[in-house]
């Protein structure tokens, strides 16, 4: 493995990772509400997401990246779509009375995942934010991907255990008003993706 490029990548990971969007608020709400481990996984899911993109761009697999981008009108409205849902049962939802875990099983946290994994696909134009970062930076290969992937993976790893620590001295009355931030933020991505799908 070549130390430079995976730190490159490492650094990439993390950065994006970072940005607050949908996916972020996701699985803090899920972190406070159900505990570190289905947060943390959440997060695991949008890694795999940026890993897979950063793969495509970062490989050449041009036919595969081509097929995604062509179909991105619809990925994007089933995307805004979940979003819209999430959003809406996160206002519908009760607010927790304590900070008590949900137990992590493995159908839990296999949803988790996969449904953070989904979301993060569904919008394949960061296939071109990725080629066009490796472009650059004049670098590509999978040790910058499998950097991607630990960047991201670690920045999902600092925001679980922070907002795991936090959701201890949450009262009922901040999970609420957490509900509704949150619900309100997420049903506005969704939206925004919704009426923005066909540009």
């Amino acid at each position: 493995m070549d130390p430079a490029l995976f730190g490159r990548g490492f650094a990439l990971g993390f950065s994006i990772a970072a940005v607050v969007g949908p996916i972020c608020l996701l699985c803090i709400r899920r972190t406070l509400v159900t505990g570190f481990a289905i947060g943390f996984v959440s997060g695991l899911g949008a890694a795999t997401a940026d890993a897979t993109y950063a793969a495509v761009a970062s490989l050449g697999i041009s036919a595969l990246a081509s097929v995604l981008i062509d179909q991105r009108l619809w990925l994007r409205l089933v995307g805004g779509a979940f979003l819209v849902y999430l959003g809406v049962r996160t206002l519908r939802t009760a607010p927790a009375r304590s900070a008590s875990s949900v137990p992590a099983t493995g159908l839990r946290l296999a949803a988790a995942y996969s449904s953070t994994l989904a979301l993060t696909l569904s919008n394949p134009m960061t296939i071109m934010s990725f080629a066009a970062i490796f472009a650059g930076i004049g670098a590509t290969g999978s040790d910058l991907v499998i950097g991607v992937f630990g960047g991201s993976a670690a920045w999902w790893l600092v925001l679980a255990s922070l907002v795991s620590r936090l959701r201890e001295r949450l009262t009922a009355r901040w999970f609420r008003s957490i509900n509704i931030a949150s619900g309100l933020l997420i049903a506005g991505f969704g939206v925004q993706s919704l009426l923005t799908a066909g540009g």
